[in-house]
């Protein structure tokens, strides 16, 4: 996985109605992440066209419709992650932990820049 600045897209599985984008910054086995709504900070190790890694999120904005029930809640999250990667792109599949509910998502990346 190069160092760099990702496109993140990131789609919720299950049955489960969501989504989010944003960037994500990858670095030296650090990853840090942000959109509209929620930031993110992490760990991941890469290798042979395969990267694992975890990664906590946060909500630092409501969201301004009151018929919209963020998944989270405004609550802490932990994540865990697994893909594959070629190029400029990447893609994982994780699980989300919301309180004793997991849920599982589906995340596209696309290089935008070196950093």
């Amino acid at each position: 996985m190069r160092n760099g600045l990702y496109s993140i897209h990131i789609h919720m599985l299950d049955g489960v109605q969501g989504r989010d984008s944003g960037v994500i910054i990858l670095r030296d086995g650090k990853l840090i992440s942000g959109g509209p709504y929620f930031w993110s900070t992490g760990t991941y190790t890469s290798g042979n066209g395969t990267w694992k890694g975890q990664l906590v999120t946060n909500q630092h904005t409501s969201f301004e419709d009151p018929y919209v029930r963020p998944l989270f809640g405004g609550q802490e999250v932990a994540s865990g992650f697994s893909g594959t990667f070629a190029g400029d792109e990447a893609e994982v599949f994780g699980t989300t932990l919301v309180g004793a509910r997991s849920l599982s998502f589906h995340a596209t990346l696309k290089r935008l820049a070196d950093i």
